[in-house]
């Protein structure tokens, strides 16, 4: 898989593309899906139609990975929260966890259990992935999960959340630490079900000060990366600490590829990174709105990650209007134009 080879810097015939969020809005097909499956979370649940939309980007613009649909939230939901999601507001938590007796009641055993529909979802997409094609598996990182957590939902300050981090830290810790048991065993299950390379997100790393994001977020990124690295040696493991280009110096551990958001300059993750790790990223979602801005952006990033393992992707998730005909061509550009 040319995926694969990239994650572990061995040479491919071309720069490999996936894009995060690919499966989502902005294709008709997936709105079909969408619609018959009811709501997201009845759309997470039902493996079967998790697994069309996951193969959906794969068949139709020709990325070279799917990424399994799903949502990082599921892990808390079958831990024991109240999850729903309302139009307009996103991801919402009825019941957020305010004190220990809250955390004392998510059980981490009952989560790995309850996902199996993300393990269905897995197996099935696995089996129906031409061979040549990886299958990702993914989780969010603790710190950005236990924002929506406490917070109850979305939040712009992370107030609640960091209230308890500097009045709090211990307990702060205790929600980071289940999370993390949690999280090391859902990979684990999903590359049991055939997932070929395994991301965890951290949407919110940028919400940190640098001290306190390496003690409270990416402490616990690296110990499920330990996990699953000392038991699947053979699985890339992608990073994605999102907006931290001003932490770069201090990035070390034991995974095999970092995702670069479209914040931070290519050339100065390269120059920090690039002898340590495959980097992954990092276009400007918006220049999928045009077809000449994207000819510019994919230029420009392959002549910066000339001679060096990349793989190419957006800095953060398609957005949900950019005009299909424009992804189709950014995927086909970014593969031709780099073919050696």
């Amino acid at each position: 898989m040319i995926f694969i080879d990239a994650c572990f810097k061995k040479t491919t015939s071309y720069t490999p593309i996936w894009m995060m969020r690919q499966a989502g809005r902005y294709l008709p097909e997936y709105m079909k899906v969408r619609a018959q499956a009811g709501d997201f979370l009845s759309l997470c649940k039902d493996y079967k139609k998790a697994s069309e939309v996951s193969l959906q980007p794969v068949d139709i613009l020709g990325v070279d990975a799917a990424i399994i649909f799903s949502d990082i939230l599921v892990v808390p939901l079958e831990m024991g929260m109240e999850l729903k999601f309302e139009k307009g507001e996103g991801p919402i938590f009825t019941n957020p966890i305010t004190n220990e007796d809250d955390l004392n009641i998510l059980d981490v055993n009952k989560s790995v259990k309850n996902l199996s529909y993300v393990y269905d979802a897995l197996k099935l997409t696995r089996e129906k992935l031409p061979q040549d094609k990886a299958l990702i598996g993914f989780c969010g990182s603790p710190w950005t999960i236990a924002t929506y957590m406490i917070e109850g939902g979305g939040s712009k300050n992370y107030t609640k959340s960091k209230k308890i981090l500097y009045q709090n830290p211990e307990f702060l810790h205790k929600i980071l630490s289940k999370l993390t048991q949690a999280l090391k065993l859902y990979l684990e299950e999903q590359i049991k079900a055939g997932a070929n390379a395994v991301q965890i997100f951290d949407s919110w790393a940028s919400a940190l000060e640098q001290d306190v994001f390496f003690e409270f977020s990416f402490k616990y990124m690296l110990e499920i990366s330990d996990y699953i690295k000392t038991k699947y040696p053979h699985i890339p493991v992608i990073i994605f600490p999102k907006g931290i280009s001003g932490f770069l110096d201090k990035i070390d551990g034991n995974f095999d590829v970092f995702g670069v958001d479209w914040s931070t300059p290519l050339n100065l993750a390269k120059e920090k990174l690039s002898h340590k790790y495959t980097l992954q990223g990092n276009m400007e979602p918006c220049r999928l709105y045009d077809q000449k801005a994207i000819k510019i952006g994919v230029e420009n990033i392959l002549n910066t990650m000339q001679n060096a393992p990349h793989i190419f992707n957006l800095g953060h998730g398609i957005l949900p209007d950019i005009p299909v005909e424009n992804a189709k061509y950014f995927i086909k550009l970014v593969q031709e134009s780099s073919r050696i």
